[in-house]
């Protein structure tokens, strides 16, 4: 039962660590990513489909994203997608291909950037201690129900707690890593 706990609670602490770098690498820094575009939703035969669906998606060099769209008549609402989207950049069209080049980011921007990456990092850790939480809760509910001994539960709160740490650990080095990007010119 302990250990069902103890592996719920890793399963869904390791979700937060894979949702928060999941959001970190869609956040524009001054080099071009291929995520920052997958997600964007273009029309497509009455549907709105992901832009990695209908284009294939490369990096041009280290400041450009290159769309070929798999159809020329996808070229218009690729570019109507891009501009409605808030990456904030301004698609140039060149026969069948899409080409977006990565403005330098402002001192101001990258600040900014970087307190949207704090944020995003204090709102795993937050995400994480909820999961401990869940997880003390239970071990308090096996203790009531005399299902463990006291012993038990306070070895168990340990390894949470330990479990937690780490993984609060994980959520640090991920923001300070996309800090450091931000900020490096």
């Amino acid at each position: 039962m302990l250990n069902d706990i103890k592996t719920d609670a890793q399963t869904r602490m390791g979700k937060s660590i894979d949702s928060l770098k999941h959001d970190l690498t869609r956040l524009r820094t001054g080099r071009a990513s291929t995520a920052l575009v997958e997600g964007i939703k273009v029309p497509y035969y009455g549907s709105d489909m992901p832009l990695n669906q209908v284009a294939t998606i490369a990096l041009g060099d280290s400041r450009s994203i290159i769309i070929t769209p798999f159809e020329k008549s996808l070229i218009a609402p690729i570019e109507k997608a891009i501009m409605a989207s808030d990456v904030g950049i301004t698609p140039t069209t060149a026969g069948v291909v899409i080409r977006l080049n990565m403005p330098p980011l402002t001192e101001e921007r990258r600040k900014d950037l970087a307190k949207h990456v704090a944020h995003e990092g204090e709102n795993a850790k937050v995400a994480i201690r909820n999961v401990r939480r869940d997880a003390l809760q239970q071990v308090k509910d096996l203790l009531k129900e005399k299902l463990i001994t006291e012993d038990d539960e306070r070895k168990a709160e340990d390894e949470i707690q330990k479990l937690t740490d780490r993984f609060v650990k994980d959520v640090d080095s991920a923001v300070k890593h996309k800090e450091e990007e931000l900020m490096a010119l």
